[in-house]
């Protein structure tokens, strides 16, 4: 009899912790960088194994004890772990996934302008963040300096975002010359073939700035000029180009 009153006793003192150590937390899931909310996020407790789904409107409730890992996962998103700490709430902020770019190829037959309008749909939200945005907002209070704006000069994102969008600009230059000067325009024209026309077409590859003003007129004559050159020159040859240094420079403080 002592012992069965003992167990109780000691069970009695037990359940008010047990009730306590599963708490009801409440959160909601944000995108890090639009601040829009998130849904379909899965939200998993590691402590306890259970696992949910947060709604349409980013807001998710779980059970969990002091101490316990909270994974949250989005297709697209890149995960993340918090511990929680007997917070009242939690509010997640969640950072897309950047697909990494491995090459850009430059397409030289293609209409220059297509390639352009692709990789704007492609990387659209990058163009989005590069685009410049209108410095002065007027809005309910009055005029003052645009959120969008600040956020473009100063986020990593946005610097990114231009870097990028002034390369893809770089290539598209490349695609125009590769479009217009053709070897099979300077083959028609002056007759070169195999690796004449090789060396020709990387010596005497026009600029940029002469390509997009020149007619085709003005762009003919320039391959006959070139290769009056070339013939004085039987022997001419481009130079090796360089290998890759990487050189490890330091930021200074």
């Amino acid at each position: 009899m002592k012992t069965l009153l003992l167990i109780l006793f000691l069970g009695a003192i037990s359940l008010p912790h047990i009730g306590q150590a599963q708490q009801r937390l409440d959160g909601i899931v944000y995108d890090v960088i639009t601040k829009q909310r998130l849904g379909e996020v899965q939200i998993r407790n590691i402590g306890n194994n259970n696992s949910i789904y947060n709604d349409s409107r980013g807001e998710f409730s779980i059970t969990a004890s002091p101490g316990d890992q909270l994974i949250f996962r989005k297709a697209g998103y890149l995960s993340d772990t918090i511990i929680y700490k007997n917070q009242a709430a939690l509010i997640v902020n969640l950072k897309e996934a950047v697909k990494q770019i491995q090459e850009v190829q430059v397409y030289g037959r293609r209409n220059p302008d297509d390639v352009l309008d692709e990789m704007k749909r492609e990387y659209k939200k990058a163009f989005n963040l590069a685009a410049p945005k209108e410095a002065i907002s007027i809005g309910p209070t009055g005029v003052g300096l645009s959120i969008d704006y600040l956020y473009s000069m100063v986020s990593k994102e946005a610097k990114n975002a231009r870097r990028f969008t002034e390369f893809i600009g770089k290539v598209h230059e490349q695609n125009i010359i590769d479009y217009r000067f053709t070897p099979e325009l300077v083959r028609n024209l002056i007759g070169l073939e195999g690796e004449d026309l090789q060396v020709f077409m990387k010596l005497f590859r026009p600029s940029y700035e002469f390509i997009s003003t020149a007619t085709e007129m003005q762009l003919r004559n320039y391959i006959k000029k070139q290769y009056e050159i070339f013939k004085l020159h039987p022997n001419l040859r481009p130079l090796r180009e360089l290998p890759d240094i990487k050189l490890d420079v330091k930021k200074e403080k």
